[in-house]
């Protein structure tokens, strides 16, 4: 695997390394020790899929707040998505800075996400699947959000029209106030 620092510290995007013959590929998609040797959380406590029927559907900004706060490694299995990490961790010098980059089928590209950080995704196709590895269980009680267009994040979405939003994440308050 290439672990790819990106601009908000302890977030890597992840490309595979596929070993190609006629019948297709084989490639290694997680490996603790390669996590480890980074300093970058290896545990896998739990494994989710998110199917979205509709291009268009934005699911975030989700977290989990202390002591539940989780790592990801975020892979687009189906479709395509636009996905966006959000730095909420105070006293982080990339704090309330935002990272989006995309993530399909045919690219095989992965994002690690660390703990403390806001996550979500907006698809770019119909009929996309998401899967997720997440280092702890989900805790519905630490459950927590930010508006998905928190103006002052200016997180910019590729799709603006059309956009479907669960009431729950239309709901959350915005970063900045």
């Amino acid at each position: 695997m290439i672990f790819t620092q990106l601009k908000l510290a302890g977030a890597y995007l992840i490309d595979i390394e596929p070993h190609r013959d006629a019948r297709g590929f084989f490639a290694r998609t997680y490996c603790a020790r390669e996590f480890r040797d980074r300093g970058l959380d290896p545990a896998v406590a739990q494994c989710s899929t998110s199917f979205n029927t509709r291009r268009g559907t934005v699911r975030g900004m989700h977290y989990q707040a202390a002591p539940h706060e989780e790592a990801k490694v975020v892979r687009c299995t189906a479709g395509a998505i636009f996905d966006v990490i959000v730095d909420i961790r105070s006293g982080s010098p990339t704090f309330a800075r935002w990272v989006g980059t995309e993530l399909t089928s045919q690219n095989e590209r992965m994002l690690y996400i660390p703990a403390g950080f806001a996550h979500g995704f907006q698809t770019l196709v119909d009929h996309t699947e998401v899967f997720y590895q997440i280092s702890v269980e989900y805790a519905s009680s630490a459950g927590c959000g930010i508006r998905w267009d928190d103006p002052v994040l200016g997180i910019q979405w590729p799709i603006v029209n059309g956009v479907t939003v669960s009431e729950r994440d239309g709901a959350f308050p915005a970063m900045h106030g």
